[in-house]
């Protein structure tokens, strides 16, 4: 995918993976949402796994989250915990988290990961496309958040981390739900982060812009991904470890004093 720079310059490329492991999150346990496949959940599995963490995986896609318990596996030599979830449904839900209790013990950090995107503009938009969006995006955070927290503040700690959107800022045409459905997520962040406080609970959110990966590179079409990457300042998408690797900055105690905040991974203009 060609793109360039607002000054016109051919874009850089994609950078090769290379964070180098600093033990962030050695004897930590996170539990991160929509972890299968290629994207953000998936690299933030791998990047807390290199960080020294026991991770747990939940998808609803069982065999995505198969392969990628398995890539886990490879890469640290012990499988992962991989929980099938569908995070509209609070029943699987309180199930999730009562699983990986029993199971483990306890989890100090959740990664809310799951979202759905979709493109309708509002006069054209059914009402299944809204409530589908907002169900996994913003409903399923809430869900997941609500079933997390009395194991978190019964312990007076923990971290949890929200994927939000730049677009919870910014506009974008046919993107109403999303946009929508972003910002519920950091106003749920903002808040719920003040309700935790004194028990030692924190809750911060990341916005990314644009993460390419191979199933979002599907889904979308490419003069609309190049269109994306065209505004960012570098002239081309994040990868998923660029996101993720902000993920695990919240997620550990070099940002033990931020909370309620949204942070922008993104080199988009203002």
């Amino acid at each position: 995918m060609e793109t360039t720079t607002s000054a016109g310059f051919p874009a850089p490329e994609m950078p090769a993976y290379g964070p180098l492991s600093h033990g962030l999150l050695v004897g930590r346990t996170v539990v991160v949402t929509a972890a299968a496949g290629t994207g953000i959940g998936s690299a933030t599995a791998r990047r807390c796994a290199e960080e020294g963490a026991r991770v747990v995986i939940s998808d609803r896609h069982e065999r995505r989250l198969a392969e990628t318990a398995d890539m886990l596996a490879a890469l640290t030599g012990e499988r992962p915990l991989a929980i099938p979830c569908d995070v509209t449904d609070p029943q699987q839900v309180d199930a999730l988290f009562r699983t990986v209790v029993t199971e483990l013990g306890s989890f100090d950090i959740l990664v809310n990961n799951a979202g759905l995107g979709g493109t309708a503009n509002v006069m054209d938009m059914t009402d299944e496309q809204w409530h589908s969006v907002l169900g996994v995006t913003l409903t399923g955070t809430f869900y997941c958040t609500r079933a997390a927290l009395p194991y978190l503040v019964r312990q007076r700690r923990g971290a949890i981390v929200n994927n939000a959107s730049v677009l919870g800022w910014r506009a974008q045409a046919a993107q109403a739900h999303y946009a929508a459905a972003k910002a519920g997520v950091m106003a749920l962040t903002r808040c719920t982060a003040m309700e935790v406080a004194q028990s030692g609970v924190r809750v911060n959110a990341v916005a990314p812009s644009i993460a390419m990966h191979e199933n979002l590179a599907k889904a979308a079409g490419e003069e609309l991904l190049n269109q994306l990457a065209s505004r960012e300042a570098f002239g081309r998408a994040a990868a998923p470890w660029e996101v993720a690797n902000v993920i695990v900055f919240l997620a550990s105690d070099y940002s033990s004093y931020m909370t309620g905040e949204v942070i922008s991974v993104s080199s988009q203009h203002a």
